[in-house]
């Protein structure tokens, strides 16, 4: 017994109490799931998915994270034009009533002084998989006035949406066409360290 308890103290004094410091999950009051793409050539149309969910085990001494997966849902999409959100969910685009969820699982984190800026992962949309890269800047962590611990970051990424199925377009009078093909993603988000009770409650 001991021998247990030297062993404990040898390994919580080299590496911490607890070397993944837990289970965060993000917090979709307080994060944005939104993209940008270009419309008729000369201006940007913005939207976002308004219902999400993520987790994943972070370490921030060392800016690693493990497990992360995101799921959102297809028919959540808000352009705040009604009309153009129907189509989005059609046949055309997502064809949400098929493929009600889109996906993002990591694969690979890269980090920089025990920051993470990179993570590279499996991006599904329209029940296509594609390997993407998300550009990320960590924001650091605080303590909110009830207890909580909380991260912040921002992420982002570009993708073709053609790459995904995506393919509906018009051709303009003057040349060009309606929307483009290039989508930038844009996320910036909050996650909530879970209390232990509520980790084994899942």
């Amino acid at each position: 017994m001991r021998i247990t308890n030297i062993i404990t103290a040898m390994t919580i004094a080299l590496f911490g109490p607890n070397v993944w410091a837990g289970v965060y999950k993000i917090d979709e009051s307080h994060t944005q799931v939104g993209f940008k793409i270009k419309h008729l050539v000369i201006s940007t149309v913005s939207g976002r998915f308004n219902r999400f969910a993520g987790t994943f085990e972070f370490d921030p001494s060392k800016g690693e994270i493990k497990g992360l997966s995101v799921d959102i849902d297809a028919s959540s999409i808000d352009t705040n034009e009604p009309d153009r959100d129907k189509h989005l969910k059609g046949p055309d685009f997502f064809n949400v009533e098929k493929f009600p969820k889109l996906t993002f699982v990591a694969k690979k984190i890269v980090t920089k002084e025990n920051k993470p800026t990179k993570i590279e992962g499996e991006l599904t949309i329209h029940g296509i998989k594609k390997s993407v890269t998300l550009d990320v800047d960590y924001k650091g962590s605080t303590i909110d006035p009830w207890g909580n611990e909380r991260i912040a970051f921002e992420a982002s990424t570009q993708v073709n949406r053609k790459d995904y199925g995506l393919n509906w377009n018009k051709n303009l009078d003057r040349g060009g066409v309606m929307i483009a093909d290039d989508v930038k993603i844009l996320i910036e988000g909050e996650a909530l360290l879970q209390k232990p009770e509520s980790v084994e409650k899942k």
